[in-house]
């Protein structure tokens, strides 16, 4: 494994640096949130197209599919051209396809700049990412992946209730205003980030095979934990309404405190990552199947809520972990090749999410007997994983 740090460089990175990653990684989680208010509006408007009650939440979602589709190419662009100038030019076509719909009236062209703006939402992800790997090692790397899942959590509540609030000034175009904070970001990321060593150097050194056979069992993993921390975000109002009729904006409290309860299970990611690895996955799979189980035995609301909090504490465990392991068993060379695959993987997670929650409930009948076959699938790999390190541990002693 290649052993390059920033220093390599002359350059050390700093909590500044950190911040604007940060701040680049919020973008593409905007992509979703900022159309949620403002999704009945749209659903009117485009009414009169035949389909539209399928072609407008694809608009909502697309970019997610993009985003799992195109982020392996854009890990393999970046450790071929480099980091920096991608992700600047990223972040400024990012505001541009973000801001188009506002001018578009054609469901089928609006749809269009949504695909566009998912490709480039790849190569933020991605490269953001993969900085964190290039610029940061040991602790801190585990302390800034926390914060990027920390922050992203945060970050929801913040702008869904943005996006309400100019969709209630200006109407169904009001929160696509939003992408523009992507032209400030990648100007301050063309000021203070600087191209790592490993790209910088790269013409230097040799292309070393992918690692594959430790990568992909990962990737796999990850689409698994997508899917668990997804399901929560995207069928929290169906869930809820387990319990009877509840409003929107007891959804919309309850939405953020499962926010919240992310960001709680990365800090305590962040107390174990020096045990980064099975360890800590197991814990999150515990976790997240007494909330799941939990939701789907309970039938009064405060109990539903509570329990979805508690699987969205252990997603907020998962994530990190998943990332931090994925990236320390990457060599520096194939870090963007690397987390082009964990983010595409992640990210197709979340456009399953509903469509798996939808096939299973055809199954069971119920949403609470599909938290219950979650909760039950989830616990039946922890205990497997738990089984298999037992048996490993063993034959070591022997």
């Amino acid at each position: 494994m290649n052993s390059h740090s920033p220093a390599d460089s002359g350059q050390t990175a700093q909590t500044r640096h950190g911040v604007v990653i940060l701040a680049a990684s919020i973008m593409p989680i905007m992509a979703i949130i900022s159309l949620v208010p403002v999704l009945p509006l749209l659903m009117r408007e485009f009414a009169s197209v035949n389909g539209s009650e399928f072609l407008v939440p694809m608009a909502l979602t697309i970019p997610a599919l993009c985003v799992a589709v195109f982020s392996p190419l854009a890990g393999w662009l970046s450790d071929r051209v480099g980091r920096k100038n991608l992700l600047v030019l990223a972040l400024v076509l990012y505001a541009g396809f973000g801001i188009l719909p506002w001018f578009l009236d054609n469901l089928f062209r609006f749809i269009a700049a949504r695909i566009a703006l998912g490709v480039v939402e790849a190569i933020i992800m991605t490269v953001a990412t993969a900085l964190i790997g290039d610029y940061f090692e040991g602790e801190r790397r585990g302390k800034w992946i926390a914060l990027q899942v920390a922050c992203g959590s945060i970050a929801a509540i913040v702008l869904i209730a943005i996006s309400g609030g100019l969709g209630e000034l200006l109407g169904s175009r009001g929160p696509f205003l939003l992408y523009l904070l992507a032209l400030p970001i990648a100007l301050a990321a063309g000021l203070i980030l600087f191209e790592p060593s490993v790209t910088a150097d790269r013409e230097q050194a040799a292309t070393p095979a992918f690692p594959f056979q430790t990568v992909m069992p990962l990737a796999f993993t990850t689409l698994g934990v997508g899917i668990i921390f997804y399901t929560v975000n995207v069928q929290l109002g169906p869930i809820l309404e387990v319990s009877g009729p509840v409003s929107p904006a007891v959804i919309g409290l309850i939405g953020a405190l499962c926010n919240l309860a992310i960001g709680a299970g990365t800090i305590i990611f962040h107390r174990l990552k020096q045990h980064a690895g099975p360890r800590v996955l197991i814990l999150g799979l515990m976790v997240a199947a007494l909330g799941y189980g939990g939701a789907g035995m309970s039938s009064v609301l405060p109990a539903v809520a509570a329990f979805v909090v508690l699987a969205c504490v252990g997603s907020g465990i998962m994530l990190p972990n998943m990332l931090t392991w994925t990236m320390a068993s990457l060599p520096a060379e194939a870090r963007g090749r690397g987390m082009g695959l964990w983010t595409g993987a992640f990210f197709l997670g979340q456009f399953l999410a509903p469509l798996v929650a939808m096939a299973v409930t055809t199954v069971t009948g119920t949403l609470s007997w599909t938290l219950l076959a979650y909760a039950a699938v989830i616990a039946t790999v922890a205990v497997g994983l738990l089984a298999f390190r037992a048996s490993k541990a063993e034959v070591v002693a022997q």
